[in-house]
């Protein structure tokens, strides 16, 4: 439950101005939620960044409607996505493309193995519970990080790249990839925290 947490109180706040017609929370939310929606719509659709800016500014405008309905039942990134995601899927029917299998962080290997190390499979259901409660954790919380940090921590702990190779695909120098890298790992635990409470002991340790 997320109910109670200072990221929903203060996603309940943002949604509040903006269904209330206030233009700086209006800009505030496009300045924050746009980057990381495009991102998140990227990668299921296979990088076609035309494509996904056109469903994330579809998103938008179904959102601006709607955001008088948001509650605080879930954060609300995912509240988001969950809207982006439906109309992902409407995009494609409409285009009569085939939607890719999404594939979910946490079913990644590396995600895996730290998901053990969190909770051992010991086969009672309330261990298998709780490694999908962490998985959800770990997803939405790369999900909210700034896009550079996300992606240098999925470089590095989901498709195991070095620093040399991350350098390279960031475009920046390898000293400036072991400095992104180091700030998105307190970023990551900071935010972890912020969101669920929860002292992050996985993936970044």
């Amino acid at each position: 439950m997320t109910e109670n947490t200072p990221q929903v109180v203060k996603d309940r706040s943002l949604a509040a101005k903006v269904a209330a017609g206030d233009q700086g929370a209006f800009d505030a939310f496009f300045k924050e939620y746009f980057p990381r929606l495009f991102r998140f719509t990227l990668t299921r659709v296979d990088n076609n960044a035309e494509l996904a800016e056109d469903i994330v500014q579809r998103t938008m405008c179904i959102v601006v409607r709607k955001m008088g309905s948001y509650r605080g039942e879930a954060l609300l990134f995912t509240w988001l996505c969950q809207i982006c995601r439906n109309e992902t899927n409407a995009v494609f029917r409409e285009r009569k493309l085939d939607l890719r299998e999404d594939i979910p962080i946490e079913d990644h290997p590396a995600v895996q193995a730290a998901l053990e190390s969190v909770a051992a499979d010991d086969g009672r259901p309330e261990t298998a519970r709780r490694r999908e409660e962490i998985a959800s954790f770990v997803r939405v919380t790369l999900e909210h990080l700034p896009t550079n940090y996300a992606q240098a921590l999925e470089l590095k702990y989901v498709q195991g790249h070095s620093v040399k190779e991350i350098a390279a695909r960031l475009c920046v120098g390898e000293k400036a990839a072991e400095s992104i890298l180091t700030r998105a790992r307190v970023a990551f635990k900071e935010r972890f925290r912020a969101i669920w409470n929860i002292e992050p002991k996985l993936i970044v340790d």
